[in-house]
């Protein structure tokens, strides 16, 4: 077999150390060709076929994506964004710059030989560098999950060297040209773990050893037994009641009257009911993600059991604001988003289909509704100044996010509402689609952008919806939006701010 390579760009001095390394590179290849490996001839050329153009790859990012937790799926996205870095640079640059012939199949047995053999150049391998980008990308998401994908992936880049495809060196280069690609997407988008949000103003809270004095109720209609199931294994001494939607406000206040810490498992509606009464029998929360969306959680770093329960053991918890609404006699707090115009319709009308179709359906056909329902945009007053609005959306802290979907707050303790409204006029699809497009963009034709501490909105018309975090009330007249600073006191992991 011959290991001529195009290394024209060496300099004559590298000559010998280029023949001793290709030297060494041909008789590792000629070591694997004849090493025998039980059950590896049935197994690695099949694994090998079945990494071509990504497939092995896609298929094990579907099996992530299915498990449903937040970790897995941004650990397969990040997979494939790795795996798509990788392969680009591999075909534009890598296989062009270094034009090596395939190994030579005289010394690798037939069995273990591609029916299909590759036709491109040898260096590097894109394969190897397919599966070390995505096992990498995964790993950089959630450890764990990357170190069940390295021994698949591991084996795939095996498997080019043994079924003779590729030289050692041709894996070990495609191997670090992926795993640099996973640290670029890395660079571009950060991972979870780097945006977390910092661990201030620092709370005084209990550590509760096996979770001895939380009591934690749990809203059975979030489907949230999974998640019930690997606290009650993580802190077995904690007390947990399951209860239907319904039962969920009695049952928090009861548990609010003798828990050392109020403990709540469900969506953004239930977490609401948990922080308003654990405010007001001033106690320490604990939130344990159990619903769709799970902002309020997740922005505090709490993602399962596995984040919370070494929280409430090490007595872990930091302040955070809290948003209140008041109107007339009427006032709640919010720990996510509060908001009047088209949304809170688009929130009663999903919520009147979501149990006959689902929620997410229903989330789709209640935005076509509303948004060609012939509706008038709501009027409201505010220093003085009457306008038209489609959509006034106030945020308990700082969204970092592209136009006026929640994303993330990487300080829960701000002390700003972060106000965003799109302005009235005709066609109301089009002006929250340009306000969407906005993005981070302070003021557009449609769109306006600030951060108060307090908000008053005067004139609001009598049976105008508010929605907060999910839930829906009907107000008029004055309408107050403030901030309650650092309010609240949650359990949320710390070691990571050390």
């Amino acid at each position: 077999m011959s290991p001529d390579v195009d290394f024209t760009a060496l300099k004559p001095g590298h000559h010998v150390l280029r023949d001793r390394l290709l030297a060494l590179d041909c008789r590792l290849f000629e070591a694997a060709a004849a090493r025998h490996w039980p059950g590896a001839e049935r197994v690695l050329p099949r694994l090998s076929r079945s990494a071509n153009h990504g497939v092995l790859w896609f298929a094990v990012a579907a099996g992530l994506a299915a498990t449903r937790t937040p970790r897995a799926r941004r650990a397969a996205a990040r997979g494939l964004a790795s795996l798509s870095l990788a392969s680009l640079t591999i075909n534009t640059l890598g296989k062009r710059t270094v034009r090596r012939p395939r190994p030579g199949l005289d010394a690798v047995p037939v069995v273990r030989q591609l029916k299909r053999q590759p036709i491109t150049t040898s260096f590097p391998s894109g394969h190897s560098a397919s599966a070390a980008a995505f096992a990498t990308g995964v790993a950089l998401e959630s450890p764990a999950w990357g170190a069940a994908v390295a021994p698949v992936a591991a084996s795939v880049a095996l498997s080019r060297v043994y079924t003779g495809v590729h030289f050692p060196s041709d894996v070990l280069a495609g191997a670090a040209l992926g795993a640099g690609a996973a640290f670029a997407v890395r660079g571009m988008v950060p991972t979870r773990a780097q945006l977390t949000p910092p661990a201030r103003p620092r709370a005084d809270a209990p550590a509760l050893p096996e979770g001895a004095g939380l009591v934690l109720v749990a809203n059975t209609a979030a489907g949230s037994a999974d998640r019930v199931r690997s606290l009650r294994d993580a802190l077995p001494r904690a007390e947990i009641v399951e209860c239907e939607a319904a039962d969920v406000r009695a049952e928090l206040e009861k548990a609010a009257t003798h828990a050392v810490v109020l403990g709540v498992c469900g969506g953004d509606g239930t977490v609401n009911a948990a922080a308003e009464i654990a405010l007001r029998h001033d106690v320490p929360l604990a939130v344990l993600p159990g619903g769709t969306l799970n902002h309020f959680a997740y922005d505090l770093g709490v993602e399962d059991a596995r984040d919370l329960a070494p929280a409430l053991e090490r007595g872990e918890a930091v302040r955070v604001d809290v948003g209140r609404f008041a109107c007339g006699g009427k006032q709640g707090v919010f720990v996510n988003t509060c908001s009047l115009g088209v949304y809170p319709e688009l929130v009663r009308e999903r919520d009147r289909w979501s149990h006959r179709i689902g929620s997410w359906p229903a989330g789709v056909l209640a935005a076509l509704r509303v948004l060609h329902g012939g509706r008038h945009p709501l009027e409201v007053a505010r220093q003085g100044r009457t306008r038209p609005l489609w959509l006034l959306f106030a945020g308990n802290g700082t969204y970092h996010r592209m136009g006026l979907a929640p994303g993330r707050r990487l300080d829960m303790a701000d002390g700003q509402l972060d106000v965003r409204v799109v302005h009235g006029g005709r066609k109301p699809a089009v002006r929250l689609l340009a306000a969407a497009l906005a993005g981070p963009l302070t003021r557009s034709p449609a769109h306006a952008a600030v951060q108060v501490g307090r908000l008053r909105l005067d004139g609001v018309a009598p049976g105008t919806l508010l929605a907060y975090d999910g839930e829906v009330t009907e107000v008029e007249g004055r309408v107050t939006l403030e901030k309650l600073p650092e309010a609240l006191v949650v359990y949320r992991p710390l070691q990571g701010a050390h």
